[in-house]
């Protein structure tokens, strides 16, 4: 990949690649650190990737550095469980705040494929090459996590 694909690849890639990793770590100056982060390992690499395939390559860098970050939080200490996550029910609501509280409740895993397949349109194929699983794995993943988020919805609508 030569400097100007390298520049042309934040430029079409870096919204979508904070968006991810905002959506993973519910914090903007973390998520921009990763984006940070995730260029500059493909910067120093650039020469032996090809263009076509940066698109997966980052994202794949992105998903490592957000693995990374993760397990170094809780090593510290710093970061907050989100296994019990409540939500205040409120006839006058935000129909995406709590679809992002349902995604928030569902596993790392399954959370990484389904804002990778629904938020960001990407293929199986592409989701088990940049998570490193394989495509049926996905597949089961992206059913679960499909399935965890009806329950959800419909427990909301007998409440309402």
């Amino acid at each position: 990949m030569t400097t100007n694909e390298y520049n042309s690849a934040v430029e079409l890639f870096s919204d979508n690649i904070y968006r991810f990793a905002l959506k993973q770590l519910k914090n903007d100056l973390c998520a921009k650190d990763v984006v940070q982060e995730t260029y500059t390992k493909v910067w120093l690499k650039h020469k032996t990737i090809a263009f076509e395939k940066v698109k997966s390559y980052l994202f794949k860098t992105a998903y490592h550095c957000i693995v990374d970050w993760i397990k170094k939080e809780k090593r510290n200490g710093d970061i907050e469980q989100l296994t019990d996550i409540s939500v205040s029910y409120d006839l006058n609501f935000d129909v995406q705040s709590w679809l992002n509280a349902a995604i928030d409740k569902l596993p790392p895993s399954q959370k990484t494929v389904i804002l990778l397949r629904d938020y960001e349109g990407y293929s199986y194929l592409e989701i088990a090459e940049i998570t490193g699983l394989s495509e049926a794995q996905v597949k089961v993943y992206i059913f679960r996590a499909r399935k965890a988020l009806r329950t959800f919805i419909g427990a909301l609508e007998e409440l309402l």
